[in-house]
């Protein structure tokens, strides 16, 4: 999905994305890519150096979310990583609460200020995997397109994710112990459901805001438009 993440929204949608992820603190981004994306590479290069230095690690094939989280593996070295969606913009307070969060961490979305807030359709967000927690907030498990019966179940405040985690350096050894899903393919929720196995503790920090999705050039007018008032330095 990467290129997507270069759609021309006034800017390219990621100076977007990159900004904000400063805006929270981040000062070094890492962009996961295919082998035959020059064009983010360099644009990594020509964005890097100011408030954020850019660089990217190649997926060598399409091998699943998990594979493309293990590609950072040595750029997050012992630290922790926020790890999100090149084509999704997430508000500063979704970001700021997650990387403010202990240990790690997955922000569950409200699913009625997504409907209100984002450029998704509601049946879209339906389909978003919800987020089960403990009393005290721990996520428990991920329910991946929920079926109406387990919707009704979880009730409509069971908040969803879109893909925005806070991972220690334990993922990325999860990643490298986990089996193909029934798609075929390494999935980093897998790895999230290994180290939950595990006794890892993932805090679900609630957000009720909207997110801004560039699944394709039709979604561009819609994100221009939301994206008009924010100011972007890198």
């Amino acid at each position: 999905s990467g290129v997507k993440a270069l759609i021309d929204v006034g800017r390219p949608f990621l100076d977007y994305v990159i900004s904000v992820l400063a805006d929270v603190g981040v000062d070094e981004v890492c962009l996961v890519i295919g082998p035959e994306h020059d064009v983010l590479r360099e644009y990594a290069a020509r964005v890097s150096g100011g408030r954020v230095t850019v660089t990217t690690a190649v997926q060598t094939e399409p091998l699943g979310t998990a594979d493309a989280v293990a590609a950072a593996r040595d750029f997050a070295g012992e630290q922790r990583v926020i790890v999100i969606n090149s084509d999704n913009y997430y508000p500063r307070e979704a970001l700021a609460a997650l990387a403010a969060a202990p240990g790690s961490a997955l922000v569950g979305f409200d699913r009625t200020a997504l409907v209100e807030r984002s450029n998704i359709p509601a049946d879209r967000i339906r389909a978003f995997a919800l987020v089960a927690t403990d009393p005290t907030g721990l996520l428990t498990d991920i329910v991946e397109k929920p079926d109406e019966p387990t919707l009704a179940a979880y009730g409509e405040d069971a908040p969803v994710s879109m893909n925005a985690w806070l991972f220690t350096p334990a993922i990325f050894d999860a990643c490298s112990r986990i089996q193909p899903s029934v798609r075929g393919e390494l999935e980093i929720i897998d790895a999230v459901r290994l180290l939950i196995a595990e006794q890892e503790p993932f805090t679900v920090v609630p957000a009720a805001v909207g997110v801004l999705d560039m699944s394709s050039r039709g979604d561009v007018a819609a994100v221009q438009e939301a994206l008009a008032g924010i100011e972007v330095r890198l």
